[in-house]
């Protein structure tokens, strides 16, 4: 079925000038240039232009840059590995928690940049909107707000203090930097834009799927407060996750280990994703395609066995990046079946062993047979879709508000129902019922969320990064948490380009 997001990317590629040029400019129909009225059809292509750029986090801007991988590295779940310590040194340094002006993964900044650009070329062609249905143009305007809002999100926790506008800019093309305090209320104007007025439906049927709905812009600003730690906003979240979870329109799948494979994708679960298609990447383009390079990148070198935990013969070989630490299978509990569908485990001797090997390997986005039929470029055109936001994490957040934060219950939901629900798809017959107490339900998330991109910015948010400080010679990793690290510093190549009172100014700590 051909789903929404290529629908969208395809009507991008006519009539936008393309990514890659200076990060803060702007780039408007010739039509919004002159001030000019703008169609359904124009405001519609401006939307699907922005769509486009979530189909490049894992490569783009000759680059590696999936945020599951970006996001994993600074955790305690996965190293680094590849070949060696100098292979992507730039990861390899961020995984030390030792990330310069000059030797960092940068190419997230001009992705999400690019994205903040296109999304507001979308909000303008709203305002200038001609023939238009109210609730048509409802909408279109909310879809550009969350997806503003979803680019601008990622750029505010790696970065804090980042440039930020919402029109065109004139030359030199440079912006004011705003505080991490101004973007989050930034964020918070337009998801609040999104979710009030039910201008997005809850859900969508199967022919928009991976189009923006007031479930996703609830879940976004459900990450973004609390990883500000904002109280005062913490019972809207939670009467957020009450509607989503009382609405119906989610449930959580029969199976874990069903979610991942191709049957899964836009699943019952499946609150938002990104459609990847095995086609059109290529290392010469370096902002084209559908595909995703991450399952090369997570799997084994020269594989030719079968996962030992699964029991899948599916799987195939890739870079051997991201091998999963050793203890990650104890965090699980006996007959918890998430094990076997977030871990791969091949047998001594079926791959080539590489850089902080561990014998372990992530499983949920993993390169699967048939999975690629692209005629060339195969490692950068898998199709395995990005889940950004699963009907879990409604539940845990719901569990955490109440029983971590103390918000009063709200609609009949407690915290213990909630991480029950979790647990009972998790452990099936296994199922035992444990307290709701913090240390569950922080260890409840790093079993469901592994290997999701979440554990990392979990720690920074809960202030348990602490214990990311760690001296591990026979995995060379040797790192030590500051409380500044908590920002990436910000590029020397971008700060090199601005001057004057828009002149960029370093994180502190860099």
């Amino acid at each position: 079925m051909i789903k929404y997001i290529k629908t969208v990317a395809l009507a991008a590629l006519v009539g936008f000038t393309s990514c890659g040029e200076d990060f803060l400019t702007a780039y408007p129909t010739d039509s919004q240039e002159a001030g000019g009225e703008a169609t359904k059809g124009a405001i519609e292509a401006n939307i699907t232009s922005a769509y486009q750029i979530l189909l490049f986090d894992s490569y783009a801007d000759y680059q590696y840059n999936s945020i599951v991988l970006m996001s994993d590295l600074r955790s305690d779940d996965i190293f680094k590995g590849g070949g060696d310590a100098g292979d992507q040194a730039q990861l390899y340094r961020l995984s030390q928690l030792d990330a310069s002006p000059r030797e960092l993964p940068g190419g997230l900044w001009n992705i999400y940049y690019s994205g903040l650009s296109r999304a507001n070329n979308a909000i303008i062609a709203t305002e200038n909107a001609v023939d238009v249905s109210e609730a048509d143009l409802a909408r279109l305007s909310a879809e550009g707000r969350y997806l503003r809002a979803y680019f601008v999100h990622w750029l505010w926790k790696f970065w804090g203090n980042i440039p930020y506008f919402e029109e065109d800019l004139a030359e030199p093309y440079m912006a004011p930097q705003y505080t991490a305090d101004q973007i989050y209320n930034e964020l918070i104007e337009d998801l609040d834009y999104a979710i009030e007025g039910n201008k997005l439906p809850m859900s969508v049927g199967a022919t928009e799927a991976g189009r923006a709905t007031r479930a996703a812009a609830m879940m976004l600003k459900a990450r973004v407060v609390m990883y500000q730690q904002d109280e005062s906003r913490y019972a809207e979240v939670l009467a957020d996750m009450a509607e989503i979870i009382n609405s119906g329109a989610y449930e959580l799948m029969p199976e874990y280990s069903e979610i991942w494979p191709r049957d899964g994708e836009f699943c019952a679960e499946s609150i938002f994703e990104v459609n990847h298609l095995p086609e059109g990447k290529d290392w010469g383009a370096a902002w084209q395609g559908y595909g995703t390079n991450l399952p090369a990148f997570i799997s084994p070198n020269e594989l030719n066995g079968d996962d030992l935990l699964s029991g899948d013969t599916t799987f195939i070989g890739g870079w051997g990046f991201g091998p999963v630490r050793p203890e990650i299978p104890s965090i699980y509990e006996e007959g918890d079946e998430r094990l076997a569908a977030s871990v791969n485990q091949f047998e001594e001797g079926t791959y080539t062993e590489r850089f902080q090997n561990t014998g372990l390997f992530m499983a949920k986005y993993a390169a699967r047979e048939e999975y690629n039929d692209a005629p060339y470029t195969v490692d950068l055109n898998y199709e395995n879709n990005l889940r950004i936001f699963r009907y879990a994490e409604t539940l845990l957040n719901a569990a955490e508000l109440m029983g971590m934060h103390g918000v009063a219950p709200i609609d009949g939901l407690t915290a213990q129902w909630c991480l029950d629900e979790v647990r009972k798809r998790a452990m099936d017959e296994e199922f035992v019922s444990i307290p709701a107490s913090e240390e569950n339900i922080k260890l409840e998330r790093r079993r469901e969320f592994f290997g999701e991109g979440m554990r990392f910015w979990d720690l920074v948010r809960w202030g348990d990064a602490n214990q990311l400080t760690e001296n591990i010679e026979e995995y060379s990793s040797v790192r030590t948490w500051e409380d500044y690290k908590k920002y990436l510093p910000i590029p020397q190549s971008e700060i090199d380009r601005t001057s004057g009172e828009f002149k960029l100014e370093q994180n502190a700590g860099y």
